[in-house]
């Protein structure tokens, strides 16, 4: 059994497709399918049932790809160990992040840890705070960037408080509180609103607020990202809660500043067990530039 072989395997079971595997993988369909069939002997099963429009894997498979997945990396962690003791910090960072992180400047951050760490593969995948904490703990995130109403802490994971921000009213250029300096949420309670979906931390932040002044309000639109509530917004659809520093880059909306306004809490969050090369790098980064409480 070789690495390469687990390689193509995950691939097909990821791409559910043997062409778009070996696209994936930079060979050719022929090379991939014939590691793929001497694999499957090796191990004495099927991994995959292939029809004419798709490929998925066997109960054989399902139960074959998270050991080889683990193997894959138990690998690669090893390449990275032994490169780390000669000071080359190199594998992958696998980053997650809510779509309204502001505490930091990403972008920024990652273009400094390339020109670091240039022999590290970095790749980043957006999602709720939940989804991210829960891919932490299964071992397909390293380190997320999470947002979590004030005193909650991530569950499974080890974490660390960057920020904290307030909550503005978000409402389009000419409703009727964009001209307001300063409302309450007495005030907003009866509008609809757009807000994110029910259950999630970012939505949890906005219902514990308005639960707590003993007030009702109306969810008319739930979404999954900050830009979509704002476009909604300013077609005068709903108002909606946002952080004030994620609220201030948007476009053609108003901010108005709320005097019981919800607030958020962003935290950085990693495995609880002994990072990665990689992983330490970046945490460390974070550590110098920021600091962790």
């Amino acid at each position: 059994m070789e690495l390469q072989q687990l390689r193509y395997v995950i691939a097909v079971a990821e791409t559910r497709s043997f062409t778009r595997a070996a696209q994936q993988c930079h060979v050719v369909q022929s090379a991939l399918s014939h590691q793929v069939a001497k694999l499957e002997r090796e191990v004495g099963a099927r991994l995959f049932d292939r029809t004419s429009r798709r490929v998925v894997p066997t109960a054989a498979g399902e139960a074959f790809l998270p050991a080889a997945r683990e193997a894959l990396d138990a690998a690669e962690r090893a390449r990275a160990e032994a490169a780390a003791v000669s000071g080359v910090v190199s594998g992958r960072l696998r980053l997650g992040a809510i779509p309204t992180v502001t505490v930091i400047d990403l972008p920024s951050v990652l273009r400094g840890f390339h020109e670091t760490h240039p022999r590290v593969d970095v790749s980043l995948r957006t999602g709720g705070s939940q989804e991210l904490v829960a891919q932490i703990a299964a071992g397909s995130v390293d380190v997320a960037f999470l947002g979590l109403p004030p005193g909650r802490v991530p569950q499974g994971v080890r974490s660390s408080i960057l920020g904290r921000d307030e909550h503005v009213a978000v409402v389009a250029l000419d409703h009727p509180l964009a001209g307001e300096r300063r409302t309450d949420l007495a005030t907003l309670a009866p509008y609809p609103f757009v807000d994110f979906t029910a259950g999630t931390p970012g939505r949890l932040q906005s219902d514990e607020a308005f639960a707590a002044a003993g007030l009702e309000r109306h969810v008319a639109f739930e979404v999954t990202t900050g830009d979509l509530a704002a476009r909604l917004v300013a077609q005068r659809l709903g108002i909606a809660l946002l952080p004030s520093a994620y609220a201030a880059t948007l476009a053609d909306v108003r901010m108005v500043p709320i005097a019981d306004a919800p607030a958020r809490e962003e935290h950085v969050a990693w495995s609880r067990s002994r990072p990665t090369p990689a992983a330490a790098a970046f945490l460390d980064l974070l550590d110098a530039r920021w600091g962790r409480t």
